[in-house]
């Protein structure tokens, strides 16, 4: 969802083929972004923009009242079955359906709070409670969500506040003349049974909360850097032609270290594909949960109790707070663009969002100065270079002076390289290695939202601000060209597009869930939002890094993942890490999409052991008979020459595919609390992908996996144990010793061990857990936690109780 949609894509290729060849050729030779920017924006023609209308009347993004009663209906149905969360999921979405006028608003959150008080989710219960009530919930109805609430309260132990909500109950109910005797005989006792809760709670001692102590053990160390915001002092900025802007260490680092905690700039996040879709006259609404329902579209904190955006059903925010802001920010201009944003892709999205959160003020100012210094630095020995690369290689031939470092590119004029729109303006567009075909649909896409603004009557005053005037037909509406001013708009979003394919930030979250009564919990990393990070951006790339990023909301926090002398670089793996891909794949993987060839130690070393052409052991089929690896292209023989038998790799492939469509029904089985029928399936899929696939082989790690999830689930610890251990060998082999997802590996094997009684395997691994978890996610991670938990739980047991169990 980062490009455009593929009919989008598809026109815009079937538009550039269409040029003149005289016009494709200028905008070919079109050097500085401007000039090519201008010739392509009037290239956008009224059918183009029929096309784009087309497209966007097919994702449903404004507030439909059939929509609000079919998910509220749906949800009731869920809530009946006693499937609260998602019950509490499509109240979400009747609620961003509703008007905010509309009575069923006020129904809607007090449905939602009724399945988050069986979820005992009881913060958020309260929350929806005062909603539905400042919504106009009805009087007839209050009774019902008072006793849920002073419920909630005594849950919490707020006992002021919950005798407060017994007193206001007591009050409705003796005013009520529309209570049947059964009815008011019922609340009456409901309140004497809350009343004796409340002495119970006060009688009962309250306890400070352990956690608070860990807190303040595991507070690490920070000390602010003085020239690179977000960073820390055992970081430096350096410079030179070779590696660019990058990070070195300015002290001996150890792992575990946080080097950078930095919000995000700018991150939008990354639609699912449950959205409405309009075909004819045929409407459906899709009752599946995706991102755009689980996270806040603000500061991307995962929640239970969304609140809707005023105008459209699409954004949906954690609090008044996040959508307020939103709105102020960015939301207004944005919402009634939503459709045609969600047509063109994230990456349109964020270029739009980073010059509306940057102010347009800043951001003209800062391209104003950017055509200056083109001006300037527009002679024959810089012409066909960008003036990104003119900067760096001034900076670079002044780099040993004091005076260069604010020539860094970024920096502030006093040196300091800030989380700004300055830094975020700086980093390097790669304009001459994109194609112009490329080039042409990033920016027939910013014409078209350029175009939709000028539409609406947004309009950038003498001083950069803007403003909307939606009462007033704005002087440019009926105009097929755009302002000065929003040309300068188009041209900075045209430079923010390009810039996000080597500096976007994919933002991750660890999603968890357990299958069926399951006690160990499965997780899966999940891509969430895209994200602008003016300094986590500086850090280079290694096939081997010595970093880890993890996310929290918007924050990006980068560790150490391995110890790191003084003034050795600082890496993060951009992707094609050396355990998952060999040599000659993550060349060219980073060649398409970064532009470069890695020349990180690991790659020098592997190359220069003529190791390219093995395939990685996760893509090796192996022979059947001696299951030496297979070799070939299209026709696959056994590599020991031993065996005579030929495969075809069609017919292996497709054998691949039928094993993983029995792991899926496996997994299913596994949802559905069938672990006797999964695991024998699962056994069965181990056999057969031990006849054509080697050992270590990705898909023989996941059955294992698979294997180990269902014994767990039947109580048969030790099995379950065995099979994640071969599991975690596969996994080590792919990912590292030290990797997120082996730390994952390591907190499944801890918790079956635990259940398993196993203590002093379980001790051991635990601790093996701790360390690598503590490293990539910080010793306060939920895992972390939950590992030292279990911990004290095993220590507490008799000393003979720990011999006897195991």
């Amino acid at each position: 969802m980062e490009l455009p949609a593929e009919a989008w894509r598809a026109h815009a290729r079937g538009r550039w083929g269409s040029l003149a060849p005289a016009l494709r050729e200028a905008l070919c030779e079109a050097a500085p972004l401007r000039d090519t920017f201008r010739l392509c924006a009037p290239l956008l023609r009224p059918a183009d923009e029929a096309v784009l209308r087309s497209l966007a009347a097919r994702v449903g993004v404004g507030k439909d009242p059939r929509a609000a009663r079919f998910y509220k209906q749906e949800g009731t149905q869920r809530f009946q079955g006693r499937d609260y969360a998602a019950a509490a999921g499509l109240y979400s979405k009747a609620v961003s359906h509703v008007a905010l006028d509309s009575p069923e608003m006020s129904l809607c959150y007090a449905n939602r709070s009724a399945a988050l008080f069986h979820l005992g989710k009881f913060v958020d219960c309260l929350e929806d409670i005062s909603r539905a009530q400042a919504q106009g919930y009805p009087d007839r109805l209050q009774p019902k969500i008072l006793l849920r609430k002073t419920e909630c309260l005594l849950h919490l132990g707020r006992l002021q506040e919950a005798a407060e909500a017994i007193s206001e109950l007591e009050s409705k109910i003796a005013m009520d003349q529309s209570l049947t005797s059964t009815t008011h005989q019922t609340l009456l006792r409901k309140i004497s049974q809350l009343k004796m809760k409340a002495c119970e709670k006060e009688s009962s001692p309250v306890s400070v909360p352990e956690a608070l102590s860990k807190t303040l053990k595991d507070l690490e160390l920070w000390e602010e850097n003085g020239k690179i915001s977000s960073a820390s002092s055992s970081v430096g900025l350096n410079f030179d032609s070779c590696r660019g802007r990058h990070l070195v260490a300015t002290k001996d680092i150890l792992p575990g270290e946080s080097l950078v905690k930095e919000e995000a700039f700018v991150s939008v996040l990354i639609p699912g594909k449950s959205l409405l879709l309009q075909d004819g006259a045929e409407t459906t609404w899709d009752t599946s949960v995706t991102n755009e329902d689980l996270h806040c579209h603000h500061c991307l904190r995962q929640l239970l109790a969304s609140m809707p955006c005023r105008g459209c059903s699409y954004a949906k925010y954690c609090s008044k707070e996040c959508a307020q802001l939103a709105w102020e920010q960015y939301h207004s201009i944005e919402c009634p663009l939503g459709a045609l944003l969600l047509t063109l892709g994230v990456f349109s999205h964020v270029a739009l969002r980073t010059v509306l959160v940057a102010g347009f003020a800043e951001v003209i100012s800062s391209m104003k100065r950017f055509y200056e210094c083109d001006k300037e630095h527009h002679n024959p020995e810089v012409r066909g270079k960008s003036v990104d690369e003119t900067l760096n290689s001034q900076a670079g031939m002044e780099g040993v002076s004091e005076k260069a470092v604010p020539l860094i590119p970024g920096c502030e004029d006093d040196g300091q390289y800030r989380a700004s729109y300055q830094a975020i303006f700086h980093l390097l567009t790669h304009a001459e290695n994109h194609s112009p075909e490329h080039k042409f649909l990033c920016i027939l896409s910013i014409v078209a939202i350029c175009k939709k603004l000028q539409e609406a009557g947004v309009t950038i005053l003498s001083q950069g601000s803007c403003e909307s005037q939606s009462n007033v037909k704005a002087q440019g509406k009926m105009s097929a060209e755009l302002s000065p001013e929003l040309k300068i708009l188009g041209e900075a979003m045209l430079r923010h597009m390009l810039q996000l394919q080597c500096n976007a930030q994919a933002v991750t979250v660890i999603r968890e869930s357990a299958s069926g009564d399951s006690a160990v919990a499965n997780s899966e990393q999940v891509r969430l939002a895209t994200a602008l990070f003016p300094v986590t951006s500086l850090l280079n790339h290694s096939c081997d890094p010595n970093t880890s990023v993890t996310f929290s909301g918007t924050a990006a926090t980068v560790r150490a993942s391995h110890p790191i002398t003084r003034g050795q670089e600082i890496f993060h793996c951009y992707g094609p890490h050396y355990c998952r891909m060999g040599a000659a794949e993550r060349q060219r993987w980073l060649l398409c999409q970064y532009f470069f060839e890695c020349q990180c130690q690991t790659c020098l070393d592997e190359l220069g052991t003529d190791v390219t052409g093995i395939a990685a052991p996760r893509e090796r089929f192996c022979c059947s008979s001696c299951h030496a690896p297979m070799q070939g292209e299209d026709v696959l023989r056994c590599s020991s020459g031993a065996c005579m038998p030929l495969v075809g790799r069609d017919f292996l492939l497709r054998r691949l595919g039928d094993l993983q469509m029995q792991i899926r029904t496996a997994l299913e089985l596994l949802k559905d609390n069938q672990p006797n029928q999964a695991v024998e399936l699962l056994l069965r899929c181990r056999v057969d992908a031990e006849n054509f696939l080697s050992a270590e082989h990705l898909l023989v790690g996941e059955i294992e996996d698979r294997l180990a999830q269902g014994y767990a689930m039947l109580g048969k610890w030790q099995a379950a144990a065995g099979h994640l251990r071969r599991s975690i060998q596969i996994v080590e082999a792919h990912h590292g010793p030290s990797s997120v997802e082996m730390g994952h590996e390591l907190f499944k094997l801890a918790q079956i061990l635990f259940n398993g009684f196993a203590v002093s395997e379980a001790l051991s691994t635990i601790q093996r857990a701790e360390e690598v978890l503590s490293v990539s996610g910080g010793p306060q991670s939920a895992q972390v936690q939950e590992l030292r938990e279990m911990r004290a739980c095993l220590l507490e047991l008799p000393r003979s109780l720990r011999h006897r169990v195991e």
